[in-house]
């Protein structure tokens, strides 16, 4: 497998079965990506869309675990300020300004838009975690092979507000019931407890999801190349005219207005209890402050 110049994210080609593979290799962080590692996926994606020659893109993470979505180590660095690391230029963490969330969030709303509408089958290995940006990215496959014991959601709606994410794919993909439910709490599931809903394409045991990714993109591949282009302009035609509509753009507007959040007395505040405490224990406090014994 060859490397890009960030060798958290590898690209291969597949030319006799006209597949190309990204995948996310920042196991660390079990395969979050920053903002560079993201647009280096959108350069691979570029490239693939670009060449004639293949049909089928699929995506996973290294290590058995396809992604944690961003990587929240630095939540003001995805904005940066006026030294670009999310600080004032004298250290201390700074808050960005509506503008600057606004310019900063179309461009990873881009992104999203770009891999929905992508011109070529997406074929999605999905495994150990999915979750934020990596939960989107599952839903947005044209096939999604999943692990039943898979850890799907959107944990960052706790601290960062539940207007986090696609929304209009959220609410499209899974229903409104359990959209408002995983956004409404935070909580973490299975995907093998959904997979009553047809959420995935293939929702298998963990041990098989990567023959399992491998055999439907395979299969995609095989078709006609013309007819799969086409077939994708017609999908992108028929879910913008019959389901999103505008909503893509109130997606990105209630994102980046909704988590620039003030927190009152006794609610959680991540982005606080991690500069006071450090990550593991702001993710320690978090999941305590948010656990509700069930009757």
């Amino acid at each position: 497998m060859t490397a890009a110049a960030d060798d958290r994210v590898l690209f291969d080609v597949d030319t006799d079965k006209r597949i190309a593979t990204i995948t996310l290799n920042n196991p660390k962080q079990r395969n979050s990506y920053d903002a560079a590692m993201r647009e280096t996926m959108a350069r691979h994606l570029d490239r693939v869309a670009e060449d004639d020659d293949i049909t089928v893109v699929l995506l996973r993470g290294s290590d058995g675990v396809f992604s944690t979505g961003a990587d929240m180590n630095n939540a003001y660095g995805w904005y940066g300020t006026k030294d670009g690391n999310g600080t004032n230029g004298g250290g201390k963490k700074s808050r960005p300004s509506q503008r600057r969330r606004l310019t900063v969030d179309r461009k990873s709303f881009g992104f999203y838009h770009d891999l929905m509408g992508f011109p070529k089958v997406t074929v999605a290995e999905v495994s150990g975690y999915a979750l934020g940006g990596g939960f989107e990215m599952a839903l947005m496959a044209d096939i999604s092979v999943i692990a039943r014991d898979t850890k799907i959601g959107m944990p960052a709606t706790r601290f960062l507000g539940p207007a986090l994410g696609s929304l209009h794919m959220f609410f499209h993909r899974l229903g409104p019931v359990l959209a408002r439910r995983l956004l409404l709490t935070g909580d973490v599931i299975e995907a093998g407890a959904v997979e009553h809903f047809g959420v995935f394409t293939d929702t298998c045991e963990p041990s098989k999801v990567a023959a399992r990714a491998r055999y439907w993109a395979e299969k995609a591949a095989r078709m006609p190349a013309d007819g799969v282009v086409i077939a994708k302009e017609a999908f992108r035609l028929v879910e913008q005219s019959q389901a999103y509509q505008g909503e893509e753009v109130a997606s990105y507007l209630f994102h980046a207005f909704g988590t620039n959040l003030q927190f009152a007395p006794g609610e959680f505040n991540f982005v606080k209890t991690r500069a006071e405490h450090g990550t593991k224990e702001a993710f320690r406090l978090r999941d305590e402050h948010f656990h509700v014994p069930e009757p």
